[in-house]
């Protein structure tokens, strides 16, 4: 029968699944290079190729397995949001997340059924339920929103810690509700179904507890080999998602996210390369999830959304999201202008419209006929909070004086000489720049420069939570150590992206004896120097100078004027910073400005003077 209907809609499994990961990676990807919300474009994709062109029917297609894919794919989704949440990290937001989750929580789920009752007009059965679910804020989403708005260290922390610890209390307050629906629609006694809560909820617990303690001692202990570390947390978490929902619905999710939060927190050595893993899988499945979610949704059910629901969407942006969070967040520590970005940002992800589709099916099927109301509800919500936040959070943070920074900023490490040069040539673009150094001797002439500086090794604990790397687009690894520089390089290229990490030569890079493969280090910058050339030339009277592109003075111009200048950096006419290496050339559009090496003008060399 599946392959019957499969065969009526004109591609089979195999084929509808190839469709759905080309889809979602190719949507994340042209998100990338459009500056877009991914989220935005990866609904699009799906409502096309789903009710729009009716190429994917993912019921038709994947029959009975649609179901449980989606539902470990959420697992695995919020296991290794799980993962991210290192308690250290928390810092000065740490009194904020206990609220949201603790008072805001309750407060939210309390206003959003009133929005479902009053507004959209469901029954009180389905509200409850519902508005159990709508606490959840997704961090499916949150993620790339963060990545893109470039978010101050603390709004973002709260952000995404409200995020993932409040998708499975979402979810379990959904639980709750529907126990309690069952007692009134069933025989079964009150007692019998807080018992059963209890009963889930304890299971959870343990179960994600002792997996994640267990694993981190086999881990920490090596009795699991390097190369099988991933596959066994892989196949462990599924276990302890499985047993943890066979007790009680839902409850795995629980499980799984304290299970990634202990293993967070348990300093593993190979903590980075896991993490690292299951954010690709993450990116993966985030994709497929919501071109699934969006391509299921069909033309009748879309119809049924009228102007209650869009009354309904518009209440919860302006009243039943920012209410809560504004009273869980009233007497903080948390400043005015932080507390309205955490208020009026609140965008609904891949866990609300899994579990809201799941609890609507079964409230249905114990009599709750306007039930059916509440998957496409849960769509529009998802679909109208995804496009509002994709586009709003970024200017609003800029408003509110938020954002990391205006412009992409370049952080460099060492003090050296070269290292002061090129950060203030970079300022006169208006830049961003930090030096950083473990020494505190060689930042002098930084801050003498008056450039911002940060003392200590950037692979550091204290630099993760001190420094907002977010700000910072590039970076370039310029120390004295050419083996830290590498390493720095290497260790941060996840974070920055390798296009965007630089380092000078290393000394002995031409012998092939000392050749490092290519995985390892950053890009060559400016001239082929090492450390110690790059410093000698300052010495020897070179400088770092900015000059402009226009009609009359163009690139071609300036390199017959200056045949021996080697250009370093360009600041396009929109914004973009390009670094180059020796040989390479800008693309010198009107307007751009660029950074060159060069000796200093007759009249600086005969008064002494350098140039930054």
């Amino acid at each position: 029968m599946a392959v019957t209907e499969a065969a009526s809609s004109g591609l089979d499994a195999t084929l509808a699944f190839a469709l759905v990961g080309a889809l979602g990676v190719g949507s994340q990807w042209l998100a990338w290079r459009l500056r877009l919300p991914a989220i935005v474009l990866m609904l699009l994709a799906g409502l096309i190729i789903g009710p729009g062109l009716g190429l994917l029917n993912p019921r038709e297609q994947f029959g009975d397995m649609l179901a449980p894919m989606v539902a470990i794919a959420v697992a695995i989704i919020l296991f290794e949001g799980g993962l991210t949440l290192n308690f250290r990290s928390l810092s000065d937001a740490a009194k904020g997340v206990r609220r949201l989750v603790i008072v805001g929580g309750p407060l939210g789920w309390a206003a959003s059924t009133a929005a479902l009752y009053y507004v959209a007009g469901l029954s009180i059965e389905a509200a409850a339920v519902f508005g159990g679910i709508m606490i959840v804020t997704g961090p499916t989403v949150i993620a790339p929103l963060l990545r893109q708005a470039r978010l101050s260290k603390r709004p973002a922390a709260l952000l995404q810690w409200e995020a993932i610890v409040n998708d499975p209390v979402g979810a379990l307050a959904a639980v709750l509700a529907f126990e309690v629906v069952i007692v009134m629609q069933t025989a079964t006694g009150p007692a019998e179904a807080a018992g059963a809560l209890l009963t889930g909820i304890a299971v959870a617990s343990v179960l994600g507890g002792a997996a994640g303690w267990g694993l981190s001692k086999a881990f920490r202990m090596a009795w699991v080999p390097e190369y099988m570390k991933v596959p066994v947390l892989f196949v462990v978490m599924l276990g302890v998602f499985a047993m943890s929902d066979s007790v009680l619905h839902e409850s795995g999710l629980l499980a799984v996210t304290i299970m990634g939060l202990w293993i967070a927190n348990a300093d593993l050595p190979s903590y980075a390369e896991m993490r690292r893993f299951k954010e690709h899988a993450t990116i993966l499945l985030v994709s497929g999830v919501f071109i699934l979610l969006a391509a299921g949704m069909s033309l009748d059910v879309l119809s049924t959304l009228d102007w209650r629901a869009a009354a309904f969407v518009l209440a919860v942006i302006l009243v039943a999201r920012p209410l809560p969070v504004l009273a869980a967040l009233a007497f903080s520590n948390i400043p005015w202008r932080e507390r309205l970005l955490v208020a009026f940002t609140g965008p609904r992800g891949v866990v609300l419209v899994a579990v809201a589709g799941l609890f609507g099916e079964r409230l249905v099927s114990l009599g709750i006929a306007d039930a059916d109301r509440i998957a496409p509800l849960a769509f529009a919500l998802v679909s109208a909070t995804v496009v509002l936040h994709g586009f709003t959070l970024a200017p609003m943070a800029r408003l509110l004086g938020l954002s990391a920074s205006e412009a992409p900023g370049v952080l460099i490490l060492g003090g050296s000489r070269w290292s002061v040069a090129l950060g203030q040539a970079l300022t006169k673009l208006e830049l961003p720049v930090m030096v950083a150094d473990a020494n505190h001797a060689h930042l002098r002439a930084a801050r003498e420069a008056g450039l911002p500086v940060f003392w200590g090794d950037i692979l550091s604990e204290a630099a993760e939570h001190r420094l907002e790397l977010a700000a910072y687009e590039k970076l370039i690894c310029a120390t004295d150590n050419d083996a830290y520089n590498t390493l720095a390089a290497t260790d941060l290229a996840p974070e920055f992206g390798r296009e965007n990490i630089f380092q000078l030569k290393r000394v002995k890079q031409s012998s092939t004896r000392h050749a490092l493969p290519a995985t390892l280090g950053g890009r060559a910058i400016g001239a082929d120097d090492t450390f110690f050339d790059a410093n000698a030339r300052l010495s020897e009277g070179w400088e770092f100078r900015v000059t402009r592109v226009t009609e009359e003075f163009t690139m071609d111009d300036w390199i017959a004027k200056h045949p021996e200048a080697i250009i370093t950096a360009e600041m396009g006419p929109n914004g973009t910073l390009r670094l180059f290496a020796e040989g390479e050339r800008p693309k010198a559009n009107k307007g751009a400005r660029f950074i060159a090496l060069m000796p200093a003008r007759q009249e600086r060399r005969q008064g002494g003077g350098q140039a930054g």
